[in-house]
C-alpha cells in the first residue's frame, strides 16, 4: 500500500556463511592486488625522477614540433647517444632533466630558437645475475625489482646457493659490493651474485 522510505540499505552477501566469508576473502585478495600494483608502480616512478643513465638504456627524445629530431636512441658503449643536428652527447651517470639541458643547449639557439625537449626512459638497462641459479645471465629490467624475483626470472636457485648469503655490486656510483638478502631492490645494472655453500 504506502511505499516505505529511509536510507538505502547497503548491499549484503547472500548465503551460507561459507559461502559469504569466501566472497569477503576474495574481495580482500582484489584490494592487496591493487595496493601491491600501485606500489610497484610509485616505486619506479620515484626511481626514475632520481635515477641516472648508463649503458645501454634506451631513450625516447622528444623535440616538440621537430619530429626529424625526435626518436628512440640507445646510450652507446661510450655512454652517449647520437641526435640529428645536437650530434654526440655524454649522458652516462647524468639525470633526465641533466639530458634534456643538455640537447637544449646543443640545439639552441644555432639551430632552434627555443626548443621544447623531453626525454623519458623506455627500457632500461639490463641487471645480471651469476654463481647459484638455474640459468645465469643478463635479463630485462622491471621497475621495483627485488633479488628474489631477480633469482625467479633466472630459474631459480640451485641445491648448492647460499639463498640468505647473497652480493650486489651496485651499477650506480663507485661499483662498490654489498651483502644482500632476497627483499634486497635490485637497480639497472647491478651484478647479483649467488654463492656456493659448501656442507
Amino acid at each position: 500500500m504506502f511505499e516505505k522510505r529511509g536510507l538505502a540499505r547497503r548491499p549484503r552477501l547472500e548465503g551460507p556463511p561459507r559461502a559469504r566469508f569466501a566472497a569477503y576473502r576474495l574481495l580482500i585478495g582484489f584490494w592487496a592486488i591493487a595496493l601491491i600494483s600501485l606500489s610497484g608502480l610509485t616505486s619506479a616512478v620515484g626511481q626514475e625522477q632520481g635515477y641516472t643513465l648508463g649503458t645501454g638504456d634506451l631513450l625516447r627524445v622528444t623535440v616538440f614540433g621537430h619530429k626529424d629530431l625526435s626518436g628512440e636512441f640507445a646510450v652507446d658503449s661510450t655512454g652517449q647517444i647520437t641526435l640529428p643536428l645536437a650530434g654526440n652527447l655524454l649522458v652516462v651517470n647524468r639525470s633526465l632533466d641533466h639530458v634534456e639541458d643538455l640537447i637544449v643547449s646543443a640545439l639552441k639557439p644555432d639551430y632552434l630558437k627555443n626548443p621544447q625537449v623531453s626525454v623519458e626512459i623506455i627500457n632500461y638497462r639490463p641487471f645480471y645475475i651469476i654463481g647459484e641459479v638455474a640459468n645465469p645471465g643478463s635479463y630485462p629490467y622491471v621497475g621495483g625489482m627485488r633479488v628474489i624475483n631477480a633469482v625467479a626470472m633466472a630459474g631459480g636457485f640451485t641445491y648448492r646457493a647460499k639463498q640468505n648469503d647473497l652480493i650486489i655490486t651496485r651499477a650506480k656510483g663507485d661499483g662498490s659490493q654489498e651483502q644482500a638478502e632476497q627483499n634486497t631492490p635490485v637497480f639497472p645494472g647491478d651484478v647479483i651474485e649467488v654463492p656456493e655453500r659448501f656442507f
